[in-house]
């Protein structure tokens, strides 16, 4: 069967474009009968299909013209399959041990094909909520930022190489507008989209939108995130965008990946960790009051900023002479130097902890 337009899959359609598709086929060593297909989708935007065979298994994500936890009236791109397969190979390449492998990619279906993350692989969001600790998660998700937010950044590209890949990634710009609207505006005034538990968060609600303070410095963070082009960020770096086991952790789903401010990414995953943090007490029982785990969830923040920024600034010691930011031949000497790496940082933790709050209030 042919697949030279774009079709909305199910079960039968996916069985024959495995058929016909040898990246994806060879990965089950072709035995293709009894194989399981189930849906799993359960975000917002896309369909989601897990394939056992007896030999093989991979996941199928494809993206729909629109936005799937609303409907058809509010439309979004299918090209955001292309960014996120690029931005799953550029950050697979710097970080192998926390991306699925991509196996497959096709613009025109807007599809992906992916390694399964097998059982007893579950998102991070729903561990949090179980209240299981992850003692290698703070190790793996500073590995996988410092990595992939320094190596795509000016600090290791030259100017020439930084700007073909910013210009690549422009082209993601609907869903940069999606997380300028949800993120940056949408909190801060009367939206159909915003939800909060009424009436008990009205007061607290009606609070966010009258703040002028508060908006002068969602304003500065939006033309940050507009306007700094730092590093290939994920873009959507919540503990729902990463998949775990106690010794295991990857991350999955960078379509909003663009060229963005790095603290965007520190930023969502410890606002997110934080969010954590304050809903146990809703998870407490008589059982378990939950105290020992909120002391683990805190230290985990801790630990994952405090290695990111050991591994960064290592990485920017062993290719000091890379990237064209802050030239060698200008930043010629120690105390120079580390007077760049102090501010850098400083700056850094400062715009983590400002799109950290605007991820929070979202």
């Amino acid at each position: 069967m042919a697949f030279s337009e774009y079709q909305q899959l199910n079960d039968k359609l996916l069985l024959d474009y495995i058929k016909a598709t040898p990246s994806l086929s060879s990965k089950l060593k072709d035995h293709l009968d009894n194989l399981t297909i189930k849906e799993v989708g359960d975000g917002n935007l896309n369909f989601v299909f897990i394939v056992v065979g007896s030999h093989g298994s991979f996941v199928i994500k494809q993206a729909l013209p629109y936005i799937r936890c609303i409907g058809e009236s509010w439309p979004k791109t299918k090209e955001r399959a292309y960014f996120e397969t690029l931005a799953l190979r550029e950050h697979g390449r710097l970080s192998p041990d926390h991306v699925p492998e991509v196996y497959h990619f096709d613009r025109t279906m807007s599809l992906i094909g992916m390694r399964y993350l097998e059982p007893p692989h579950i998102v991070l969001r729903k561990g949090l909520i179980a209240g299981i600790e992850y003692p290698l998660l703070a190790e793996h998700m500073s590995d996988y930022m410092a990595r992939t937010l320094f190596y795509t950044s000016l600090l290791y590209h030259n100017t020439t190489d930084h700007r073909k890949a910013v210009a690549e990634f422009c082209g993601n710009v609907e869903l940069c507008r999606h997380t300028e609207q949800v993120v940056f505006s949408d909190p801060y005034k009367v939206s159909e989209y915003n939800h909060w538990t009424s009436p008990y968060l009205d007061s607290d609600a009606k609070a966010v939108r009258e703040d002028n303070a508060l908006k002068l410095e969602v304003a500065e963070l939006k033309s940050l995130f507009c306007e700094r082009a730092q590093a290939l960020i994920h873009g959507d770096l919540h503990t729902g965008s990463v998949m775990v086991t106690p010794d295991s952790t990857h991350v999955i789903d960078p379509e909003f990946a663009f060229y963005g401010p790095i603290g965007f990414d520190t930023g969502a995953f410890l606002g997110n960790l934080i969010l954590a943090f304050f809903a146990q007490d809703g998870h407490a029982d008589e059982q378990n009051d939950r105290k020992a785990y909120k002391a683990w969830i805190l230290k985990i923040i801790q630990n994952t900023w405090n290695f990111f920024h050991r591994k960064f600034i290592a990485l920017w010691d062993e290719n000091k002479d890379a990237g064209d930011a802050y030239l060698p031949a200008i930043y010629n000497n120690s105390e120079l130097q580390q007077l760049v790496q102090d501010k850098y940082i400083k700056e850094l933790l400062h715009d983590t902890l400002g799109f950290g709050a605007a991820k929070m209030i979202r």
